[in-house]
């Protein structure tokens, strides 16, 4: 594709933010949201603040003479932080934490105090959370993070808008799959009115007899310089990365399935919509089903939508619910974070001494394919998603690569729905209107399209050797798990 065939970069106003506008987290996302901020919002940026524990961009901020804050908030400092600068003044303020290691939920809380607008893309706890090795599995999971969620929820209804975890994925990931599941209700000439709560649209998945969902994404960026040892190279958050993916394998448990792993366990309390593995979620290969690369291996990688979309589409409650889907992330990631990965494992989890994130600049060619795959149901699977590639990505928008702008453009999206619905309370992505935020975002997503395919994860097996796998249905978690059992 060349740049003369690019649809015009998008310059719509979406909203004004009256108040002051505080970003935590000054990263690759960080970077990429503040042109997109200027682009689309109506804000002063005299009342902008940007807070990091890192000073290496600081010179993008310097450039427009937007206040910079080198500190990293803890558990000790936030309120004395967030404070003055959310009450700055009059008009309604906005928090976007873009951060790692600054827990959400506290941040959340506090910023509702304040009567000031939130948006995050993660639960995300203080640090050493994830590698407290007095938590068990189960509390470090983010199936336990989501439930601080729901109950501060139960607790506080209503009051001013906190979106939580709205990025691609979580976020643009729950509306695809609405868009995808009356995409595919329409083919089969289905009968149904289009669904207005929560238990319509849990009902009609169950009608149109979705087994399950894949986030099922390739990511084929490729640097122009060869990943060196010692050094994770990613496409988006390192440290985000390695996190989540020594976080337990997690995903929405549906009630198809017949089979669990040995390592599989439930959780004691909660929402009873998902299981966890007793092994790292980034160690753990699923088969799954991309359009460019058609089958592929993914890995499991804990995701908040894994467990929201699965207790969103269903239908009862509980452990014993008559009908849910499973979900889970089936990601492969760039090649340079996969060969990141099998050097960390190899090292018995020990990450490397550098890290680097590949920027629009280094990045020679290639796409972010990331889209939802919906299989089980009469035509098979169905994914639908973003195609869009870093030639695009450079066209539409500076400081990020195409991982970087479907993340970033899904919080903007967020940030415009929630001015639009500024007393709705603590939402996550499944709840909102899932068209008005995608009409924010498509103009960001580069190729958005629909694809079946006959593939199943039975395809070619068994092999040369034998295999425990279930044949009389093909889409039984059994059959999508890599594994030696």
């Amino acid at each position: 594709m060349t740049k003369n065939t690019f649809p015009p970069v998008p310059s719509k106003n979406y909203g004004e933010i009256t108040g002051p506008v505080v970003l935590i987290g000054f990263g690759s996302i960080g970077r990429g949201i503040l042109p997109l901020l200027e682009r689309h919002f109506k804000v002063s940026k005299e009342k902008i603040s940007v807070i990091d524990p890192s000073d290496r961009d600081r010179k993008l901020l310097d450039e427009r003479g937007i206040r910079f804050i080198h500190l990293g908030l803890t558990e000790k400092n936030y309120k004395d932080t967030l404070r003055p600068l959310l009450q700055d003044g009059s008009g309604t303020g906005f928090c976007i934490n873009l951060s790692v290691d600054v827990s959400s939920m506290d941040v959340m809380k506090f910023c509702r105090d304040l009567d000031a607008h939130y948006i995050d893309t993660v639960v995300e706890p203080w640090a050493g959370f994830y590698f407290d090795e007095s938590k068990g599995a189960a509390a470090r999971s983010n199936y336990a993070l989501r439930e601080t969620l729901l109950e501060e929820k139960r607790n506080n209804p209503g009051g001013i808008t906190a979106v939580s975890c709205c990025g691609a994925n979580p976020g643009m990931v729950s509306w695809f799959v609405k868009q995808a599941l009356i995409n595919l209700a329409t083919d089969l000439k289905m009968q149904f009115e289009p669904p207005t709560t929560r238990q319509d649209w849990a009902k009609l998945m169950q009608k149109v007899g979705v087994k399950g969902i894949h986030i099922a994404e390739r990511d084929t960026q490729r640097s122009r310089m060869q990943k060196p040892m010692n050094n994770f190279v990613n496409t988006w958050s390192v440290d985000g990365f390695i996190c989540e993916g020594l976080q337990p394998a997690e995903l929405g448990w549906g009630t198809h399935e017949t089979w669990m792993p040995k390592n599989g366990r439930r959780h004691d309390s909660g929402c009873q919509a998902a299981i966890y593995l007793q092994q790292p979620g980034a160690n753990t290969k699923v088969r799954t089903w991309c359009p460019t690369p058609g089958p592929q291996y993914g890995r499991l990688v804990t995701h908040n939508e894994a467990i929201s979309i699965a207790d969103y589409f269903t239908v009862g409650s509980g452990a014993n619910a008559e009908y849910r889907p499973t979900c889970h992330y089936a990601y492969h990631p760039a090649n340079d974070a996969i060969l990141s990965l099998e050097e960390m494992f190899g090292r018995g989890g020990v990450r490397q001494p550098e890290q680097h994130i590949l920027d629009e600049n280094e990045i020679m060619d290639g796409i972010d394919e990331l889209g939802v795959l919906l299989y089980g149901h009469q035509k098979n699977a169905y994914w639908y998603g973003s195609q869009l590639s870093i030639e695009e990505t450079r066209h539409l928008a500076p400081y990020q690569n195409a991982t970087g702008l479907q993340v970033s453009s899904a919080v903007i999206a967020g940030i415009a729905w929630a001015l639009e619905n500024p007393k709705a309370g603590i939402v996550e992505a499944d709840e909102m209107d899932y068209k008005r935020c995608l009409e924010f975002q498509l103009p960001y997503l580069g190729p958005v399209k629909g694809f079946y395919t006959d593939w199943t994860p039975l395809e070619g097996r068994p092999g040369l050797f034998p295999e425990e796998i279930n044949t009389q249905d093909p889409w039984q978690f059994r059959n999508i798990l890599v594994t030696n059992e």
